[in-house]
């Protein structure tokens, strides 16, 4: 019942323990016992909301930085990971396989602000060996929510 109830909260975070109750055929009780055991082992971190910014601001930028880090000797990546956690413009900090050992999430005003962060913020951090920043262009998905407002992705007449 436990990966049941995750799936449907990573769906939509806003079901009630009623609605969940219906969805896995318990009791409102046990699906609210479920939910709060989850919280409290720390499987649920939080609930968020999926924004769509470009709705909110066209000029809003979301920018991928890959990093690649010298890892220290005793910690490997936690240490620079935990202070790129601490910078206030980071969304997500992910340690990856592959040709580059962080990748970090921003989201910022302007190209020219996310230059500027990338510049003085992570690239100065002790550690950190070069950046490559790519920017977003367009979300068709995110979190597993159609982006753009669009029901009906394909919008093409059918032609006869």
């Amino acid at each position: 019942m436990q990966e049941k109830i995750l799936k449907l909260l990573e769906a939509n975070a806003r079901l009630s323990n009623h609605e969940l109750a219906v969805m896995l055929g318990v009791t409102e009780e046990e699906a609210a016992a479920a939910v709060a055991s989850l919280e409290k082992s720390g499987a649920i971190q939080g609930y968020r909301a999926v924004v769509d910014w470009d709705q909110v601001d066209p000029a809003h930028v979301t920018a991928l930085i890959e990093l690649k880090i010298s890892p220290r000797k005793d910690t490997g990546f936690d240490d620079v990971a935990k202070r790129i956690m601490e910078l206030e413009e980071v969304d997500s900090v992910y340690l990856m396989s592959g040709s580059y050992d962080l990748l970090v999430e921003i989201n910022g005003k302007s190209l020219q602000e996310v230059a500027m962060f990338v510049a003085r913020s992570l690239s100065t951090i002790d550690g950190v060996l070069s950046t490559a920043t790519s920017f977003l262009l367009k979300k068709y998905k995110d979190h597993g929510t159609r982006m753009g407002g669009e029901s009906d992705p394909d919008k093409r007449s059918m032609v006869l």
